[in-house]
């Protein structure tokens, strides 16, 4: 009995099985890692030369715009072109940007302008490339484990951004170390592209013809008009921007608990991984719109909860609870997508996918330090996060299509 409970709750590695899906699982993984360590390295190498930290929100503002950009665009060329030489392309583009990152490291150019180039460059390309890599999934695996290798995806990624930071710590510890971040970035960036070599030739089902404006405003229009996968990224939105805390991590640490700030980031990547973990009920159950509104609930009302923990280990383990209702919302919230909408479309709404997972968590940095500069920490940090709640909560169960709805498309009665 107790071994076949822990095989329910046990990740499920059904996906695995199918040898596509598993190169690029395995490639894709290796490659978030690398993608980590230049994502530290980047910002370090850009303090360390200019000693401004205005210049490192300018690391960041550089790669937002064409993210937004290439998101939509590269979504609406997704549906248009075989996606396999969509994603081979935009991945080689990223791969030889950390190549170019490694060279002028190498050569102690010590120009940030020219980092920031390069990242907004880099930035275009991953826009692409992640709107592609959500749309061929479907492709790749069966549809009855559509959620599982979202969940197998979802763990790979948060095991990265976990490995990847410390290892971006201990190779910028040593002498070169920019040199050998880049370096490393590069080297286990090649099994993503070997995994993409190895994809089978992915065309549209209905191709777009030319893509353009018009195509990705006809993405824009069929989101609007489908009040389920319309619905999904709103309480996406709603989770990021309302209940994002961690612009007010290091004032918490300095101000209440008077440190732990390492701490406090990592809690919620590592909630993350100890659901990818235990992700073996995640594809069975049904009323996934249901199951994303409630998951968001919990993560908003357990970062609500620990903005006014009395200490440091409470608010970090009710962050490790956030993390992993996080996790679940994210696989329910991909799933939702790749199941609700038509293979014509799924590109360009991958990319506005792609726009709000990268667009929301800024947006919420941008809110909570506003309102932490004007109001108490507690309330910046746990006031709009118990909004989010009430909003998710309510407008999901108003919405009763996006309440019934299952992996099939079709409502629960």
């Amino acid at each position: 009995m107790t071994t076949h409970r822990l095989r329910r709750i046990a990740m499920d590695t059904r996906p695995l099985a199918h040898p596509v899906f598993r190169r690029t699982f395995f490639g894709q993984g290796a490659a978030v890692i690398g993608t980590m360590v230049t994502e530290v390295a980047v910002p370090v190498q850009v303090y360390d030369l200019s000693h401004a930290s205005f210049d490192v929100g300018l690391a960041g503002l550089a790669g937002l715009a064409p993210i937004l950009v290439f998101g939509l665009y590269g979504g609406a060329v997704a549906d248009a072109v075989d996606r396999r030489r969509l994603y081979l392309a935009s991945s080689g583009l990223t791969w030889t940007v950390t190549l170019a990152l490694f060279a002028q490291a190498m050569a102690g150019i010590g120009s940030v302008p020219l980092i920031l180039g390069l990242v907004a460059v880099q930035s275009g390309g991953f826009a692409v490339s992640s709107a592609v890599r959500g749309a061929i999934t479907p492709a790749l695996v069966p549809p009855e484990v559509v959620p599982a290798a979202n969940s197998l995806t979802f763990t790979a990624s948060t095991v990265g951004q976990v490995l990847g930071p410390l290892l971006a710590g201990a190779l910028l510890g040593l002498p070169d170390g920019f040199c050998y971040a880049y370096g490393v970035d590069a080297v286990l960036f090649t099994a993503a592209l070997y995994a993409t070599f190895r994809l089978p030739p992915l065309p549209g089902t209905d191709p777009i013809g030319r893509p353009g404006l018009r195509s990705v405003l006809d993405g824009l229009r069929f989101l609007v008009g489908r009040r389920v996968l319309l619905m999904s990224f709103l309480v996406d939105i709603a989770a990021m921007v309302l209940a994002m805390p961690t612009a007010l991590f290091p004032q918490a640490a300095e101000t209440r608990w008077h440190g732990g700030v390492g701490l406090l980031y990592a809690s919620i990547a590592a909630g993350s991984v100890l659901a990818g973990l235990s992700s073996g009920w995640i594809g069975r159950v049904r009323r996934q719109g249901a199951a994303l509104a409630v998951a968001v609930a919990v993560w908003a009302g357990a970062v609500a909860l620990a903005g006014v923990a009395p200490s440091l280990w409470p608010a970090v383990t009710l962050l490790v609870v956030a993390g992993a209702a996080d996790f679940v919302s994210a696989v329910y919230r991909q799933t939702i997508l790749q199941t609700a909408v038509p293979d014509r479309m799924r590109g360009r709404l991958q990319g506005v996918y792609t726009v709000v997972v990268a667009g929301g968590p800024r947006l919420g940095d941008l809110r909570a330090g506003m309102m932490a500069s004007a109001l108490p920490l507690v309330v910046a940090w746990s006031g709009t996060a118990l909004v989010c709640v009430a909003l998710v909560l309510g407008g999901a169960f108003l919405v009763r299509p996006f309440w019934r709805y299952t992996a099939s498309g079709v409502e629960s009665r």
